[in-house]
């Protein structure tokens, strides 16, 4: 796996794992080097890295990318495939993580930012076992036509979402749809955090609350 990410290790004995994946055209190094400044001394951080793929946004130019994307429009047709393919990797990717660690899923979290977030958030809910925690930034309701029917598992662990509220990527409105989905399958522990005035970033606010 570190071929494929960045890894922040723990400097005292590993409980926890936080598994990052990072927005489009990027890769796990930025998240790395802001997340190894916050985490606790026990937390293991894998920022993994996206593949490049041909991306129809793009006009099929590589581009680091979890799924392909043909528009940021959320009424536009998804490429359910491609972001089933890369919902079942990432499923490969955590059971390969705790079998390996012998941390156990319910001290894993999932997190991203943007598409990764996105995809962070739907496998969270598509996961066989009860993970710690979610968080998606920027990030939009992917598949959203196959919710909560799909949404087997992690439906009342503790979910953050963060959004700027001046977001010129992936608008603010998009955000408020995923909150919708979210508030209704998990009332009690899902929580939106808006933030006024921040654009496809994330503020000194929202690091705080990263771990």
């Amino acid at each position: 796996m570190s071929e494929d990410a960045f890894i922040v290790s723990p400097t005292k004995k590993h409980t926890g794992t936080i598994i990052f994946l990072h927005g489009l055209g990027e890769n796990g190094e930025n998240w790395k080097l802001l997340l190894s400044k916050m985490v606790k001394p026990n937390i293991k951080v894998i920022c993994l890295n996206a593949k490049k793929i041909p991306l129809t946004l793009n006009k099929g130019f590589p581009t680091a990318a979890w799924f392909d994307l043909a528009s940021l429009d959320e009424n536009k047709l998804e490429d359910e495939t491609s972001i089933m393919r890369a919902v079942d990797n990432l499923h490969d990717i955590i059971d390969e993580e705790i079998a390996t660690s012998k941390v156990s899923s319910t001290k894993t979290m999932l997190a991203g930012f943007s598409q990764g977030g996105a995809l962070a958030m739907y496998a969270a809910l598509t996961y066989h076992k009860r993970l710690a925690a979610v968080l998606a930034m920027s990030s939009w309701p992917v598949i959203r036509h196959t919710l909560p029917e799909a949404a087997v598992n992690n439906t009342n662990i503790p979910m953050l979402q963060c959004h700027g509220t001046e977001d010129p990527v992936i608008y603010y409105k998009w955000g408020l749809i995923l909150s919708d989905v979210l508030k209704e399958m998990n009332p009690n522990k899902y929580e939106f955090k808006s933030y006024e005035g921040l654009m496809h970033a994330v503020n000194d606010q929202v690091r705080k609350i990263l771990v």
